[in-house]
Formats: C-alpha cells, sequence, structure tokens
C-alpha cells in the first residue's frame, strides 16, 4: 500500500462522513417541519442543521478531491 493508496481510501472515508451527515441534515430538517409550529424555534433549529450541512459539504468536497488526487498522482 502506497501514501497514494492511503490518499485515496483516506479521501473516501471523509466523503462517506460527509454523506452520513448529509443525511443527518435531511432527518433533522424533516423531523423539525414537522413537530414545529414555532417560527423562532424552526429558524434557531435550521441554524443549526445550515452549519452541519456547510461543514458536511465541505468535508464530501475535500475526500473527493484527495481521492482524485490520489488517483493521479498514483499512477
Amino acid at each position: 500500500m502506497t501514501i497514494w493508496d492511503g490518499l485515496i481510501w483516506g479521501g473516501t472515508a471523509l466523503t462517506a462522513v460527509g454523506l452520513v451527515a448529509l443525511v443527518w441534515c435531511i432527518i433533522s430538517a424533516a423531523r423539525a417541519k414537522a413537530r414545529v409550529t414555532d417560527d423562532a424555534t424552526m429558524r434557531e433549529l435550521m441554524r443549526r442543521v445550515m452549519v452541519v450541512n456547510m461543514a458536511a459539504l465541505a468535508a464530501s468536497v475535500l475526500g473527493l478531491m484527495f481521492v482524485v488526487l490520489g488517483i493521479m498522482l498514483g499512477r
């Protein structure tokens, strides 16, 4: 196993973590929409979900960049 293989597998793991976090965001937003009727409470919940959503998107993008970099440099 070379360093490039490690970069590929590390990027894959980071992308998977990002995707799991994105699924959590979708489920949390759906639950909040079904349960919360107060506008202020909904805004606070969505503010927290949005922070996790942005972090999850960043993790997924970085993970995919690592995978592509490992594939390109490993050949």
